[in-house]
């Protein structure tokens, strides 16, 4: 039997918030784990006016401009859909995130809600496990400042989505790396 081929997407999200529903999907970021080239990032208006000032002030995105700028979440999130379904091909595509259980929440609940399908399916690969599985380090070592220090990646993070999604790529890299 053949196994079914994967491609790993890594994504992440800026928010106006810690939970899906209540607060707003701000961007996404995404890229080919493999490929960083292979990207894709959008930007969203906002469903609603609930914001974390704090949330808003890391990104650097408000929600006035993004009623202005941001592409309706339908389209948005159909847009998406397209680009993960064009870059997996007949392949699993596997959503990839540092802290993945946040990201993927939104990421789910905004593809539920606009479009009826997640294209990722109903799990995610959260590197923060994959590192602990590989070094045996305890959970508080699993922090991106931690990590960096040992696999001393060439990116960083800024809280662009983008950005973030190429740095989790080479994060995720460098990870199964250590524990082959």
């Amino acid at each position: 039997m053949t196994e079914k081929r994967e491609v790993f997407i890594s994504v992440d999200v800026e928010t106006a918030g810690p939970i899906p529903g209540e607060y707003s999907l701000l961007s996404i970021g995404a890229c080919r784990a493999d490929d960083d080239s292979r990207s894709f990032a959008i930007e969203l208006k906002p469903i609603n006016t609930n914001a974390d000032p704090k949330a808003l002030e890391v990104t650097g995105l408000s929600l006035d401009m993004l009623e202005e700028r941001g592409v309706a979440p339908e389209i948005a999130m159909r847009n998406f859909a397209a680009w993960v379904k064009e870059e997996a091909g007949d392949a699993t595509p596997v959503f990839v995130g540092f802290n993945a259980p946040f990201d993927w929440s939104f990421v789910n609940y905004y593809f539920h809600r606009f479009t009826a399908d997640n294209p990722f399916g109903f799990t995610a690969l959260d590197i923060k496990a994959l590192y602990m599985g590989a070094t045996g380090c305890s959970w508080r070592d699993t922090r991106s400042s931690q990590i960096a220090k040992r696999l001393s990646p060439r990116l960083k993070g800024d809280h662009d989505a983008l950005h973030d999604a190429k740095y989790q790529a080479e994060l995720f890299r460098l990870v199964r790396e250590t524990g082959r």
